[in-house]
């Protein structure tokens, strides 16, 4: 990778970074009785939000050059439904591996999916941002030969 490349992708965890403080401070502003331990679902929403908007920021001003083809609106709709449908497979791919690791099913069911949006939100959608839906792409990446 070049070194403005990794600058770029430090800059980006690092705005990542505060965002999950702000959410943790922010809201206490404008929700009465909020506080991280005592109304953590709320904070897991906001936390997630707060971190997509960045996220989905930083990809539309750092984006790259497009093909005529590959910016027509039919094709970005169709990349944005392709990304809502994986994005929510990985958030159900991690409900199921916070529930294998013991995580209550029944009892606690809307926490432990509100967690795994949050683990989602953190991995998958940035990859998303930057690789798209392209399964290939994906594989080049994350394999060992890759």
């Amino acid at each position: 990778m070049r070194e403005a490349e990794i600058r770029r992708l430090l800059a980006a965890n690092l705005l990542c970074a505060v965002s999950v403080g702000l959410a943790a401070v922010v809201p206490a502003f404008f929700l009465d009785g909020f506080s991280v331990l005592g109304t953590h679902l709320t904070w897991l929403c906001v936390c997630s939000g707060s971190v997509a908007a960045l996220n989905v920021v930083l990809h539309l001003v750092l984006k790259t050059s497009q093909s005529p083809k590959r910016s027509s609106f039919a094709h970005k709709i169709s990349r944005f439904l392709k990304c809502c449908i994986y994005f929510f497979m990985s958030c159900i791919l991690f409900h199921a591996i916070i529930v294998l690791y013991g995580a209550p099913l029944i009892e606690s069911v809307t926490e432990t999916f509100l967690f795994a949006v949050l683990l989602s939100t953190f991995t998958t959608l940035q990859c998303l941002c930057l690789l798209g839906p392209n399964i290939q792409a994906w594989i080049r990446v994350f394999s060992k030969n890759g």
